[in-house]
């Protein structure tokens, strides 16, 4: 099922670039539909809401807003196995980006001077949550948590309706449990407008975050600068390092744990044991039989799935850096020796027993992460993702006498002469 690669300095480069092509690009037809949405939604408010939620989702509602007693009644449509797994979770999550919690600073100088950076959260926030087969309770944790121990005051979550004008009862509970109490039935690109412009039930917010399909993705494009956004998010992809004495049953049940999500999921596994990876074609081959999403599995690793063997394992780290994964498994002995040679990828998961499936549910990490390569520059989404910063100066009379000129000269070289003005005045 993987393709075997030899990989050198030019086949390097062209696999990098195959991945990078599994983005999926809206077309102009696309772009040019979410357009006439976004101004819809931006010109008519709620009106455009109903009008466009009947003719995509074919559910016509009376409002918009689900009621806290329809939140309540969703507790009963789920399993008590299911609350307490995701209220523990609930925990892991809280208490990993409670660490992340930074405040501002002060310094000061001499003849009165002062200046600093405060750290401030933003006031509101929207979430979008997929429903129907694409509904991810554990993606509202993720998403919410980091805003709430941020300090942002107003979550507002968004989620097509089911066909009975309600909402998956799984997304209801995780949203009460992550402590969101504004949610409203409403999906797509239009959701996406509704929380960039504001509508007369749907407060305007300051970002939008969260997964959705190409016409959400085109969506939070063109409203980026109205509001903040998250990211980008392509195909998942995981990356598995390791040697001689992996378990063939662990690796390819690891693979495939990300070639299940889509057909352009990518799974790459990098070994310094060609007996290895001949013993993972193997697995692969027996497990997919027995997982429901066996033909997405297939094609997934058929097209995107890929084995390099090594010499080193410090070789494999390097190739893997030129990658930049979404999920890197570092399946060996001792994997905090080797985590320092890491440079580039959005979360590692060390040794052999701890799959990727860890940090997409329990472990407390953030499942939202930097694809495509962009884990070379981009973070996980984490309680930065909140935040904004702002600076402050202070200067004394004395501290302007002292170093008026100075600021006088720098402005005029500038050719700005008002500048040079400003602080000219205070010196006379």
């Amino acid at each position: 099922m993987l393709s075997l690669m030899e990989i050198n300095e030019s086949n390097k480069e062209k696999l990098i670039n195959e991945l990078k092509e599994r983005v999926e690009d809206a077309d102009s037809s696309v772009i040019e539909s979410v357009r006439n949405i976004l101004s819809k939604v931006k010109s008519d408010g709620d009106e455009a809401l109903f009008e466009l939620t009947k003719t995509f989702d074919k559910v016509e509602l009376t409002n918009l807003q689900i009621s806290s007693d329809e939140i309540e009644r969703c507790f009963d449509k789920v399993e008590d196995e299911f609350i307490e797994a995701l209220k523990e979770a609930k925990i892991n999550i809280e208490n990993y980006h409670m660490k992340q919690k930074k405040t501002g600073y002060i310094m000061t100088e001499e003849n009165g001077i002062y200046l600093g950076q405060r750290v401030l959260p933003l006031e509101k926030v929207g979430v979008y949550v997929p429903g129907g087969t694409a509904a991810y309770p554990s993606s509202v944790l993720m998403n919410v948590i980091p805003a709430k121990v941020a300090g942002v005051e107003e979550i507002i979550m968004v989620t097509p309706p089911d066909k009975d004008g309600g909402i998956n009862p799984y997304i209801g509970v995780a949203a009460k449990i992550a402590g969101i109490n504004k949610i409203y039935k409403v999906g797509g690109a239009q959701a996406v407008a509704a929380l960039a412009y504001g509508t007369e039930s749907i407060p305007r917010v300051d970002k939008i975050v969260g997964p959705g399909n190409i016409f959400v993705a085109t969506a939070k494009k063109l409203v980026f600068g109205q509001v903040d956004i998250d990211m980008i998010a392509g195909p998942s992809e995981i990356l598995v390092i390791a040697d001689e004495k992996s378990n063939p049953v662990h690796v390819a049940a690891d693979l495939m744990s990300q070639a299940e999500h889509d057909k352009l999921a990518s799974s790459i596994l990098i070994t310094t044991s060609k007996k290895l990876y001949e013993e993972v074609e193997a697995e692969l081959d027996k497990q997919a039989k027995t997982l429901e999403r066996e033909e997405i599995i297939r094609t997934s690793l058929k097209d995107f799935g890929k084995a390099i063997i090594c010499k080193t394992l410090e070789e494999c780290i390097e190739i893997s850096n030129c990658i930049a994964p979404e999920h890197l498994e570092l399946m060996v002995d001792e994997p905090m020796s080797y985590l320092g040679l890491v440079k580039h990828a959005g979360s590692v998961f060390l040794g052999r027993y701890c799959p990727e499936p860890i940090g997409d549910y329990f472990g407390g990490t953030n499942h939202v992460l930097p694809t495509s390569g962009t884990a070379r520059f981009f973070s996980p989404l984490s309680v930065d993702s909140f935040v904004k910063k702002s600076s402050f100066i202070y200067y004394s009379k004395e501290a302007i006498l002292e170093n008026g000129n100075k600021i006088i000269t720098l402005a005029n070289k500038e050719g700005l002469t008002a500048h040079a003005n400003s602080v000219k005045v205070r010196l006379k």
